[in-house]
């Protein structure tokens, strides 16, 4: 995979030299490129923003430095040799960031991101690229940041994980938390290793049994418990199919009721359509 980021702050970017990215990337199995757009500005400021048409606070990234960085980044990536890119624009009026999206990104070849700064980037630039390449609009939560690289470095940790070879074991995030499957979209249950005994606490003795099947159902019930305690809209939304009689007695357990149209829900708590 190729990454391509075009960012006025690069040393911001510095994270994706570490960790899995950063081992990824010595690999060869990540290709990052990161460039600065005030390279793209010919003024002895290097202005990237102006104030915005219409008024009000803030400014507006300009589109001149952001068509021909873009231009320019793309041109490059296909004389390389890379092809099938995509636009990822980290924006807080984007569509949320998910373990779904993340895979549906690791399967591109190559991702294009653009992290603004200030009230963000004219809207005519991405409308302009839209019409070239497909163009994500992704939100990494329901909060506002100074701008895009704190985002990017999110994103590409999720999507970098889910390359082929990138981890060390390629079931480890089969059961993450949010991954596609028969889990249900559960969150995942508490995890322990050695010692067995820390503190004067131990660990759950099912995990000491060797029995396979008991481990699993535990792990599948500490799922629905902190799934009920942190995300109970996740149980809201699920299909109910996927719940078979163990599920449904550890939901009633929590305090679960299966509602008329076969979904469950809370006494006082209102399901999401």
């Amino acid at each position: 995979m190729r990454l391509d980021v075009v960012t006025i702050f690069p040393e911001y970017l510095e994270p994706l030299n570490v960790s899995l990215v950063g081992k990824a990337r010595a690999r060869g199995q990540l290709g990052v490129h990161i460039h600065d757009l005030r390279h793209w500005t010919y003024d002895r400021h290097n202005t990237v923003d102006d104030t915005p048409y219409g008024g009000g606070p803030g400014m507006v990234m300009k589109t001149e430095p952001w068509g021909e960085a873009l231009d320019q980044v793309l041109a490059d990536g296909y004389e390389s040799g890379a092809s099938g890119p995509v636009l990822v624009v980290p924006t807080p009026s984007g569509r949320p960031f998910t373990q779904e999206l993340a895979v549906e990104l690791s399967e591109r070849p190559w991702l294009v991101f653009t992290p603004a700064r200030y009230e963000g980037i004219d809207r005519r630039v991405v409308d302009e690229y839209a019409t070239r390449i497909p163009v994500f609009e992704v939100s990494i939560g329901d909060y506002v940041l100074a701008g895009g690289e704190a985002a990017v470095l999110v994103i590409t940790e999720a999507v970098a994980r889910l390359l082929p070879g990138v981890l060390g074991n390629a079931e480890s995030h089969r059961d993450d938390s949010f991954a596609p499957g028969e889990m249900a979209n559960l969150l995942e249950g508490p995890v322990y290793t050695k010692p067995p005994r820390w503190r004067g606490r131990g660990i759950p003795e099912v995990l000491l049994s060797g029995h396979h099947g008991r481990i699993a159902r535990w792990r599948r019930d500490e799922a629905f418990r902190r799934t009920t305690l942190n995300r109970p809209d996740l149980i809201e939304r699920c299909d109910p199919e996927v719940f078979d009689r163990h599920d449904r007695a550890i939901l009633a357990e929590l305090g679960w009721r299966e509602l008329p149209d076969g979904r469950f829900g809370r006494p006082g708590r209102a399901v999401e359509e």
